[in-house]
This record gives structure tokens, sequence and C-alpha cells, in this order.
């Protein structure tokens, strides 16, 4: 943990890129675990454009499933942390592929959302936008799929399912990647494409991932801890 404290100290813009396991300790499960995992219990493709439009019904019973735990969530120290470390300086954007706005309810001001989130529902047509507390309720009430009170369009959840495009955030990800001193990567196994290839584009490369990842050899520092505990010890030494 020493030399990932002297290398925040060195470093003259830190882009932190949290992924799931970051969020662990919240509640919300990651994806790959053995194990635990979300795609140990289910086909990741029930969140797809083709789901959507073929079978709305498994879509949004997965939906609900699979968010309404996540919108309950509260931030853990490893969020407060990296809140912390932000306001000291010692970072500059949070890029996340998590969706559940945890970093932002822990006080993070900088935060790029490269896969989305869950405070809306937009309309595929008119782009009209909803809380998405909303449209769930209206899917558990029966309405499957949910309309667009303005033009009828279908509404969907403002995340990237798989068959979307990414958002803007992840251009500016890119951007904010290629200007750093320091990518530290949290909670990632970085193997969902394009947003692993961040790595690639930064100058030095720190992680903290429960286990390894394929960057490990090219990283300054790579350890194999619970985000956690280490980022509240890490924000400890440098407050």
């Amino acid at each position: 943990m020493g030399e990932l404290v002297e290398l925040l100290k060195s470093s003259n813009k830190t882009v932190v890129l949290t992924g799931a396991g970051i969020s662990t300790a919240s509640g919300i499960p990651d994806f790959r675990s053995p194990g635990t995992g979300l795609w140990q219990r289910m086909d990741p493709n029930v969140l797809s454009v083709e789901t959507l439009t073929s079978e709305p019904e498994k879509f949004y019973q997965h939906c609900i499933e699979i968010f309404t735990p996540i919108l309950k969530a509260e931030p853990n120290s490893g969020h407060y942390a990296l809140a912390k470390l932000e306001a000291l300086g010692y970072v500059k954007t949070i890029i996340t592929q998590n969706i559940d706005g945890l970093h932002q309810k822990a006080g993070a001001k900088e935060v790029l959302e490269v896969h989305g989130h869950l405070r809306t529902g937009f309309c595929v047509k008119c782009l009209k936008e909803i809380p998405l507390t909303v449209l769930l309720q209206r899917v558990k009430e029966g309405e499957i799929p949910p309309r667009c009170p303005r033009c009828g369009g279908i509404m969907r959840p403002n995340v990237v399912l798989f068959g979307d495009y990414l958002p803007d955030d992840f251009i500016q990800a890119q951007r904010e990647v290629a200007s750093s001193t320091l990518l530290l990567v949290i909670g990632s196994s970085l193997e969902v494409w394009p947003v692993n290839t961040l790595p690639s584009l930064a100058a030095n490369l720190a992680i903290i991932n429960l286990t390894p990842t394929g960057y490990d050899p090219v990283a300054r520092v790579a350890i194999h801890a619970e985000a956690s505990a280490v980022l509240t010890a890490v924000a400890a030494e440098l407050a």
C-alpha cells in the first residue's frame, strides 16, 4: 500500500476507473465472481436491446430483479474514501462502469458514467426522460412495455444494454486517461470491452482488485484485496 500512496502523492493528475468490485461491500453483487456473480445466475443477454424489443416482459422482469436492490443501496467506506481523495486533490476524475450512482451519493463531484445510470429512463422515440423509479412502478403495475406519456414510444432504462453504443462519457473518459499521469483501477476485472482498453492509454497504472487482471504485469502496483479496506487505509494515510 505504501507504494500506491507514493504514486498518488507524486501524480499530477490521477484518474480512477471503478468496476463492480467497489460496490460489493454495499450489497451489490459483481458480475463474474464464481458462485456469486450476477451472470452466474442469469443470461447477460436478458439486458440487451434485442430482448427489450422482442421479449419486453422478460426484459423488464429482470430489470426489476436487478435494479431494485441497486436503487436501495448506500455508499460504503470505499466510496467515501474515494470522494475524500477527490476533495483532497489526489483524484481528478472518477470513471465508473457502475450504474449505481454511489460515487455521487458519497460526495464525488467529477464522475463519468460509461455504462449509464439508474436515475432516469427515456423514450426510445422522442428521448423524453422520467425517473426510473416511476418507470419501474408502472412495470410493476402491469404496463409492459411502459409507454412514453408524450409520444407513446417505448420507455427504457438509461443504462447501456448489450447492443447499445457507449455514451459520450466514454469519449471523455478516453481523453481523461490519455492526459493523466496515473490511472488507478479499482474493483474491475478489466474484461469488458471497450472499457478494458482505457489502461492502455495510461502513462502509469495501479490496480486494486480481489483477483489478478490481465494488466497486472504492466501495472506499477497491483493490490489483490477488498477495495473499500484498501481505499479507507489510503485515504487515512493521505489525509
